[in-house]
């Protein structure tokens, strides 16, 4: 009776190590591992395992700027079990990174947390950094931008735009045809399965956190959605350039 209140209170809980195969993907990649478990000195209930991909993000509160972490994926790996007393015990997962998932641009950290449910216990925690490379089709439009039209990559950081959605949002400084006509370009990139939507602002105006998104779903003259299909990207960079520079030609000064 004792060993199970103790247990209940979260004093001797499991031990919970999550194993990744590797440490770098891409997003749209399948990830495979293994939670390694050891149970504590009693019986215990766990409800189920999750996997939480975690970042931080940039918000804006009391006219400041302020860094704070964010699940932006969570992953079920099992439901509801029993690990006994001093028990061993190893669970296989895998499951599809999802393709918005942020790329490790800068110094921005991305990392898996795992989480055990524990009725009326302490959460054990684990925490695995990755390393994300953007999807092959982002990849490609980020070369174009920068290769085939000459913007440079200046800054990368995790937002929170209206209603609490988290993007990634990329500024560029022009050079190229475009040097001269717009102060920067600032994209979000939205990956699907059959291309890629992006959000462009080609002339900042609002200077302040979230200019981008702040009015997204207010279209103006400086913002700008367009879409890629995976056939548009399939024919290379020139060919994703062109087709971007005719677009922001149409809004720049």
């Amino acid at each position: 009776m004792f060993k199970k209140i103790m247990a209940s209170i979260g004093v001797g809980a499991a031990k919970v190590d999550t194993q990744l195969e590797k440490e770098r993907f891409s997003a749209g990649e399948e990830v495979r591992g293994k939670v390694v478990m050891k149970g504590g000195n009693a019986e215990q209930q766990i409800d189920r395992i999750n996997l939480f991909l975690m970042t931080e993000v940039v918000k804006e509160k009391d006219d400041r700027k302020v860094r704070e972490e964010e699940i932006i994926h969570s992953f079920n790996i099992t439901e509801s079990f029993t690990l006994k007393e001093g028990e061993d015990k190893e669970i296989d997962f895998s499951f599809k990174l999802p393709l918005n998932t942020p790329a490790s641009f800068g110094r921005l950290p991305i990392w898996f947390q795992t989480g055990l449910d524990i009725p009326m216990a302490l959460d054990p925690q684990d925490r695995d950094f990755i390393h994300v490379d953007p999807s092959e089709s982002v990849q490609t439009i980020l070369t174009a931008l920068q290769h085939e039209l000459g913007f440079s990559l200046r800054k990368v950081e995790m937002e929170e735009a209206r209603h609490r959605q988290i993007v990634q949002e990329f500024e560029f400084l022009p050079g190229g045809r475009f040097r001269g006509d717009l102060d920067e370009l600032e994209v979000v990139f939205f990956p699907q399965e059959d291309g890629v939507e992006l959000l462009l602002e080609v002339d900042r105006r609002a200077k302040g956190l979230g200019g981008l998104l702040a009015e997204a779903l207010d279209a103006d003259e400086s913002h700008v959605r367009t879409r890629l299909t995976n056939a548009d990207i399939a024919k290379g960079e020139r060919a994703v350039a062109s087709q971007l520079e005719q677009v922001i030609a149409r809004f720049a000064n």
